[in-house]
């Protein structure tokens, strides 16, 4: 356990490398706005006031790309039995989408700014009359340019943030606090980097990482018991493949729905391929759903008085101890509870694992190269 609201069980093959422990010493000196966002120092570039004229508003839409909207889809599913409005995320291109009557606050984010699928979907969803914030670069681009012909309200994205480390700072915070949430409790990094156990773990698990890697083991598979972490892990999975997919190096992030992938790909995770590593999360829930006692046959009756949690918890512990008998590394985390604090350590452990792999595989964790390619050959064709 590296905090009292998350119980981390490390690979069985512990690693200690030295020298991860100083690339992390080094990142937490640089002035590094990324790392930056993720503590109490950070400053937004709106005023808190901002908040204040729209949070009597019920529908928000999020229209958005990859990490402009990740991190904001992560936080609402994870805590949404906390927010009391209704969220709704454009996060993709669709040409059957069908324009809504209801009346939005819409949210429109992009670091540049010249997002094409932002761009179209904005064009065709949203309307002069409805109240329209944009999040972007403080720069000449085709979003800043309609914001301003709309006479809409411009949050500065920074620009030294790119949109997968961008969920601690406006991207992700600004939508939480409409959400009614606390962005406070989200800032966990001042405290987790003089958590001796915290750091302990961190340091370990990269290591172990870089081992599993050298054996040819680049398969990052996280078997996800919990149904409102989905959208957390498609943020953790763009993180670790676009900062680390680089140079003929990288992981490839998977993510398997548990416990229904028992029945489908749990197979060949046991008696194939040996090139995976795997990550067990588990979220304890104090309201999940209990078994009807009274119409369970005798020949079930050990499921008398079980909560569907109960359920899903002994089918991980199961499948950990046929993991372990196997020689399958894995890692597990168990949420104790889930609020902003959570999932504001959660952030800050997977964020920091990541840029000090990048570190020690040698390759840039900010940029994303390749991707640019075929956004230029996308405008070649439309042209």
């Amino acid at each position: 356990m590296f905090t009292k609201k998350i119980n981390f069980k490390n690979f069985i093959i512990k690693k200690f490398n030295k020298e991860i422990s100083k690339d992390l010493n080094l990142i937490l000196k640089e002035k590094n706005k990324a790392i930056e966002s993720l503590s109490t120092f950070y400053k937004y570039s709106y005023n808190k006031k901002i908040i204040s004229k729209i949070k009597k508003y019920k529908d928000v839409r999020v229209i958005g790309m990859g990490g402009s909207i990740l991190g904001t889809e992560a936080i609402y599913d994870f805590l949404r039995e906390k927010i009391k409005k209704n969220f709704y995320f454009i996060n993709n291109l669709q040409s059957s989408t069908k324009i809504s009557k209801k009346k939005y606050i819409n949210l429109i984010v992009s670091k540049s700014g010249n997002t094409l699928e932002t761009i179209s979907n904005a064009n065709i969803l949203i309307k002069k009359n409805e109240k329209n914030f944009f999040i972007t670069e403080n720069k000449n681009s085709y979003l800043y340019s309609i914001a301003n012909k709309l006479k809409s309200e411009i949050i500065h994205h920074n620009n030294f943030i790119g949109g997968r480390y961008s969920v601690l700072s406006e991207v992700g915070m600004l939508p939480a606090q409409l959400m009614g949430l606390d962005e406070k409790k989200f800032k966990q990094l001042n405290s987790l980097i003089i958590n001796k156990n915290f750091i302990r773990s961190l340091v370990s698990n990269v290591s172990s990482i870089l081992y599993f890697i050298k054996k040819k083991k680049s398969n990052s598979v996280i078997l996800n018991y919990d149904e409102c972490s989905d959208n957390f892990f498609k943020w953790y999975q763009q993180l670790m493949a676009e900062s680390l997919g680089k140079k003929g190096k990288g992981i490839l992030p998977i993510i398997s729905t548990m416990p229904k992938d028992n029945h489908s790909l749990m197979q060949l995770y046991l008696d194939g391929p040996k090139n995976n590593f795997y990550t067990f999360f588990f979220t304890h829930e104090k309201n999940s759903m209990h078994v009807k006692s009274n119409d369970i046959l005798f020949s079930h009756k050990y499921l008398k008085n079980k909560s569907l949690n109960q359920i899903i918890l002994s089918q991980k512990k199961a499948t950990e101890k046929v993991f372990i008998k196997k020689n399958i590394p894995f890692r597990s985390f168990e949420v104790m509870q889930r609020d902003e604090k959570t999932l504001g350590e959660l952030f800050c452990f997977f964020i920091l694992e990541t840029i000090l792999l990048g570190r020690a595989l040698k390759v840039n964790p900010y940029d994303q190269p390749s991707v640019e390619l075929i956004k230029k050959e996308t405008k070649k064709i439309l042209i």
